[in-house]
């Protein structure tokens, strides 16, 4: 990956590959698991489901899915309590932060191509203090597709200004490596993210995996 010249963007995923925002998705969950007079999940059950959204959380956490009955209830209320409280206990991922100083440093730009509404990815991305600092955050409210189709990855490299071919996108779910390779870009999958079955990673054709945000800095260096 490492090339006589910078690349023109790093794009990230954000949930599971820029940011650890299980915590408040394993806090909502539990909670609507308690007004329903359930046990709570445990974090790990929750936490590798993160990344598929929060159709996905109403299937771990009441195995429903979309066609039942009472599944838009629950998940229309586990989305009341998650925009209530998106950034409680979230944070970057241990060293992200310093990867991010270091891309900034040496004037490389960095956006979020995101599937997480803007409704949600907004005021985290703001609470976090990153709103300021990312040269794009792309939802799906801004396309008219969402990844895996290259849209929004062609719409974040406009707004940065930058070459897909030159650009980098990261990310912990196959429709992540997908949407960078639709669009032309070099790809990277973290297998630190929330993944079911992490040997799956291996069969995404990423260009690299990284096992750690350590790895991914060093790679990015």
């Amino acid at each position: 990956m490492k090339t006589d010249t910078p690349p023109s963007a790093i794009l990230f995923d954000l949930d599971g590959t820029l940011i650890d925002t299980a915590p408040d998705f394993i806090r909502c969950l539990n909670m609507l698991r308690q007004q329903h007079k359930l046990e709570p999940l445990p974090a790990e059950t929750i936490r590798r489901s993160v990344s598929n959204g929060a159709r996905a959380m109403i299937r771990v956490g009441f195995g429903l899915e979309p066609e039942h009955p009472d599944y838009q209830e629950k998940h229309t209320a586990f989305l009341d309590l998650y925009e209530a409280g998106v950034a409680i206990e979230t944070t970057l991922f241990e060293g992200m932060d310093e990867l991010l100083l270091d891309l900034e440093g040496r004037s490389i730009p960095w956006g979020i191509v995101t599937n997480k509404p803007a409704r949600f990815a907004i005021p985290l991305i703001e609470a976090l203090g990153l709103a300021e600092r990312c040269a794009t955050l792309i939802c799906p409210d801004h396309v008219t597709q969402r990844k895996p189709h290259p849209e929004p990855m062609f719409l974040a490299c406009r707004e940065i200004g930058a070459e897909p071919k030159r650009a980098i996108y990261v990310g912990d779910h196959e429709r992540d490596i997908e949407a960078g390779r639709n669009a032309g870009m070099r790809t990277i999958a973290v297998r630190y993210g929330y993944i079911e079955q992490p040997e799956s990673v291996d069969l995404w054709h990423a260009d690299i995996i990284v096992d750690t945000v350590s790895d991914l800095a060093k790679l990015l260096q």
